[in-house]
Order: structure tokens, then sequence, then C-alpha cells
């Protein structure tokens, strides 16, 4: 209703518009207010890029890399630290110092005993196996230690440091820490042995995001750390980057030498600055946004200040001064105008005064008479469509997943995410449009898989990534007949229900195939799974709790069975600790042509 009273508003002033072309009241106000408003514009305009944009895009730059430096010296100092622990190590190491292996420990907790950045420090031999380590540490059965990527690129660049890119450590058993790894190799004499060796430094993240967080470039601008090989360091939006849902334009980064350019990067324009970091094949990368620097500016803004009022309230003056005498009418019906605003339609308008007054009257009198009309005609003819398709959003959508899911976009909007937005936005758009599906109750396979997969976007952006998950579907079943929304309850139970209390990240799988003549539907998770006593009330369609694994399966299965016949339902198969398959068996009936295959890689 609100939308067709904003055209109908539109509609009334267009009209207005058309009949002030040849009246009085139009070309007085409107040549007098567009004769101040480009005077007072024009001025500030000129004056502001004439006399400040240059002198602060220089600024701005100084100041950029300026920061840029210290946090390069800050940076450099730290990896410094790091390499001179690492020195240390080796120089002992090729010593005859340690000639007795009980030493070693000695050494590296004497070393890391002022360090509470060091995660993990680590002796290695040529050939994998664990020398010694502070803390005291064992390696994984299940991990390789020569097959990890510091270890292998510290044996093949021997005179050479190696400062990796930033990993959880998950080479020992009982820790895993967020670090970044300096790995050199070296010679050893242990008891008597010589030995090549491989020395692990394991520095907290923690560290390196402190000293690059703590500088701000303007209102949005930010620094980030790459390496040489384009992997991100570091990034105040690191999970976004990892996610997809930020990029960076990288490839510039790498090729471009030390200084600052200005570049166009997704539709925006960016002061960009570079500094190389000494100890390690990284490079610091200073993101500068070219509307803060010219709007932030001090001796911008004051200016600017300055010239909008003065030219406001000249403007004001002069517009007061002309439409005096000819406004109060017309506010006098701008008031009635926002009482039909809020809804009250009941209103007529005396037509009286100027020619221009009463033309208005008129306009508006019908105006209102057409709202009047066009509602009582839609509330008529939608009011049982709206009904049922409320039905139907009402038995498929969970208004908090609907509030949570509105807060997201609402805190990545706040937040200057607008890719993340678009996603969320787009997929929770999609989602509606197949919950209603114009009241329909059977859709294509096609239409289930993509609300499913709109439906896990959603929920993998709001859960941070900590599920993943997959879609296959077989081409000849994408245009087979499907009960409307029988996945989605599914999903809903894998993820609150299965990954709720998981440490590790979660994977949910979808197929849709033909098997027997029959269409199959199988959800499979690695989730908590349930306990064999729910599993058995669950399949034998008895009353489980709401907080167990078998919310809204009994009613999809009962919702199959009354709408397909006996034959068809959900089968289950769950373990502790494993995770739970649910199959959703229906028939196979054709609803449409055949379409090309779908397969959905994890997200």
């Amino acid at each position: 209703m609100k939308e067709l009273f904003r055209k109908q508003v539109r509609r009334l002033i267009e009209s207005l518009s058309i009949n002030f072309k040849l009246r009085s009241i139009q070309s007085v106000i409107t040549l007098s207010f567009t004769a101040v408003t480009i005077l007072a514009m024009g001025f500030v305009g000129f004056t502001l890029y004439n006399k400040f944009s240059e002198t602060a895009e220089k600024n701005a730059s100084t100041s950029t890399q300026q920061i840029v430096n210290q946090v390069n010296i800050n940076l450099e100092y730290y990896l410094k630290s790091m390499i001179e622990i690492s020195n240390l190590i080796a120089y002992n190491l090729s010593s005859n110092y340690l000639n007795q292996g009980d030493r070693i420990k000695n050494l590296l907790e004497v070393t890391v005993s002022a360090r509470n950045d060091i995660v993990t420090l680590g002796i290695f031999s040529d050939t994998g196996e664990l020398v010694a380590s502070t803390p005291a540490s064992v390696v994984k059965e299940s991990i390789n230690i020569k097959e990890l990527s510091w270890f292998k690129n510290a044996v093949t660049h021997p005179d050479k440091l190696i400062f990796s890119p930033p990993h959880v450590q998950n080479a020992f058993k009982g820790r895993k820490r967020w670090v970044v790894s300096l790995s050199r190799e070296t010679n050893a004499n242990i008891s008597g042995k010589q030995f090549n060796a491989v020395i692990l430094v394991d520095m907290s993240f923690k560290v390196i995001d402190e000293l690059c967080r703590s500088v701000s470039l303007g209102k949005r601008g930010y620094i980030y750390v790459v390496d040489d090989h384009g992997n991100i360091v570091y990034h105040p939006q690191q999970q976004l980057i990892y996610a997809g849902l930020k990029d960076e334009n990288i490839e510039e980064v790498l090729e471009r030498s030390e200084g600052s350019y200005i570049e166009n990067f997704n539709g925006e324009k960016r002061l960009i600055t570079l500094k190389n970091v000494k100890y390690a094949d990284w490079r610091i990368v200073g993101v500068s946004y070219i509307d803060d620097i010219m709007t932030s500016t001090k001796e911008i803004s004051s200016f600017a200040v300055f010239v909008l009022i003065f030219g406001t309230a000249f403007a004001v003056a002069a517009s007061t001064l002309i439409s005096a005498k000819i406004s109060h009418p017309i506010k006098k019906l701008e008031k009635l105008m926002r009482r039909v605003e809020k809804g009250e339609f009941d209103i007529n308008v005396e037509v009286k005064g100027e020619d221009e007054v009463k033309q208005l009257s008129r306009t508006f009198n019908i105006m209102i008479l057409r709202i009047k009309e066009l509602m009582n005609q839609i509330i008529k003819e939608q009011e049982e469509k709206r009904k049922s398709e409320l039905k139907a959003l009402q038995a498929q959508i969970n208004p908090h997943f609907l509030y949570n899911t509105l807060d997201s976009i609402v805190w990545m909007a706040e937040n200057g995410k607008n890719q993340g937005v678009i996603t969320m936005v787009t997929a929770l758009a999609k989602l509606f449009r197949t919950s209603i599906s114009k009241g329909e109750e059977v859709i294509t396979v096609r239409d289930e898989i993509e609300h499913a997969r709109n439906y896990l976007i959603i929920q993998q952006i709001r859960f941070k990534d900590k599920f993943e998950f997959e879609i296959e579907v077989q081409p000849e079943v994408l245009e087979c007949k499907s009960l409307k929304l029988i996945l989605q309850p599914l999903i809903e139970n894998s993820i609150y229900h299965g990954f709720e209390h998981m440490v590790d990240k979660g994977k949910i799988r979808i197929t849709a195939s033909r098997v027997d003549g029959k269409l199959l539907y199988e959800v499979v998770d690695n989730g908590l799974g349930m306990p064999d006593e729910v599993l058995k009330k669950v399949l034998k369609n008895e009353t489980v709790s709401e907080s167990g694994s078998g919310v809204g399966l009994k009613n999809i299965h009962e919702r199959i069975k009354l709408f397909y016949g006996e034959e068809y339902g959900l089968e289950i198969e769950s373990e502790l600790e494993e995770g739970t398959t649910v199959k959703i068996w229906l028939p196979a009936e054709e609803g449409g042509k055949n379409g090309g295959g779908m397969i959905e890689k994890d997200l």
C-alpha cells in the first residue's frame, strides 16, 4: 500500500510540474532556487577544488608513507629478534656446547623463558625426526614433517631464512595455535654426532596482528601484508579474505616497486603505499581511500563548512523573501499530505485560493479518491492469496533465522562489507522466492536444490565458515517434481544440532539422484550424530524433544507419506561422533525438460 501511495504522489508531483511551467509561482521559485543553488555550489566546488585538492592528496600520501614506514620498522624489529633467536640456536647446535643431548632442552627453555610470543621452538633432523622442542611436544602420528611447507622450504633453501604465511600449527598433539613459522637449516653437533638439522620458531600471529592493527589510515584505510607469492600474511579482514567475500589487487601490488600510486579498485579510488620488509619476502601495503583523504583534511573541512553555511544562509534568505507570500497555502496542503502518508484517507481539501493552489487541491483530491479505489480493489483480489502464502511462509521460515539474518546484514552494512551484504541479500531474496513459489506445493528438483543452496550460503556467512557444503545433482533429475521445502529443515538440524558443539569444521553433502526408478535426496553431515535410543524414536515416528536431533523429521516424513503414499518418506542413519545421513525417497516424476548438470563445490 505504501509503494502504491508513493507512485501516486510521484504522479501528482509530475502533473504539478507540468502545470507550474506555465504559472508564475513555479517560474519564480524555480528560477530563484536554481540561480542561488548554482551560484553557491559552484563557488564552493570551484574554490575547494582549486585551493585544497592537490595539497590534500600530497599531504595524505606523505602521512601514509610515514605510517607505513613506522609499521615496517616495528615489524622488521620483531622479525630481527626472531632471527637472532634462531641464530643463537644455530650457533650452539654447530658448536661443541651441545656435546650432551640433555643440554638441548635447557638451551631451548632458556631461549624462550623471557618470550611469551613464541608458541613453539623446535629442532628437527633432516629426516623429519623431532630432536627437541619447547614446550615439550609429540608429533602427531598422521603428520609427515618432511611434507610440511616450512620444513621443505628450509631444506630446499639451506642458506635462507624462511617465513611462512599464517597457518594453524597442527604438527604437534594437543596444540592448535595460529602462527607464523620461521624455519632454517643448519649443521648440528649433538653428543658427537653431526647432521643437518632444521630449526623451527613458531611466532604467535597475535603479535603481527597487533603491530599492524594499531594504526589507521583515515576512516576506512588499513594496512595489510603480502608475501612474494601473493599469500596474505596479515589483513584486518582476514576471515573475509579466506571466505572469498573480500579481495585485494595483489597482482598489481607485486608488480609495483616501493612508493605510492593511485588505483581504481571495485569502483573506488584508492591511494596505495608499498614498503618491502627487510628480513622476509614480505611487502607492507597501506590502503587509503581518496574520498576519506579529501573529506578528512582539517583545512578542507573547515573551509567547506564555512562556505556551505554562507551559501545555505544566502539561499534560504533569498528564497524566504521570494516565497513568503505564496508559500502559506502550500504549507497547509503539505500538512494534509503528511496525514495521508500516515494512513488518513478520509480527507477532502477545500478548493480555493490562487490558480496554482486550486489546481494542486483538485489534483490532491483526485489522487486520494484513486488511492481508495485501488486499495479496495487490491485488498479484495489479494486477500485469499496472501493468506495462503503467509501460511506457507510461517510453516517454513523460522523467525529467529530471519531476525538473525537481517541482523547480520545490518552488521555487514555498518562495517562497509558491501560484497557480503549483496551475497546475503541475494540469497535471502531467492530463498523467499522459492518459499512462496506462487502458492505451489510441488516444485522442480532444480528449484528445491537452489533453495537449499541459498539457505546454506546464508548460514555459512552467519556462522563464519563453521561448516562447508557440497551439492551434487544428476542432470536427469533436475526437472523432476519435488515436494517443496523438504531439504531446509534437514539442513537446519545438521547445523544447529550436529555442529553446535563441534570443535572442528562441519561438512554437509547434499545429493539428488535416480535410484530404482525413484528420486532420492541424501543429506549427509559429519556432526555429533544421534544416540540409538533417539534414532529408534525418530524411525518409529515417536515424539522427540525439541532439543533433540529429530526436530522436524517426523513432520517431513508424514507430509511425504500423505502426499505420495506409504512407500515414500525418510530413512535415517546416524552414529555418534560420526554424523547423520537422512535419505528422502520420492517418486521420480518428470516436471519439465532435462537441463544441464549441477554440481556445487565447497563454499
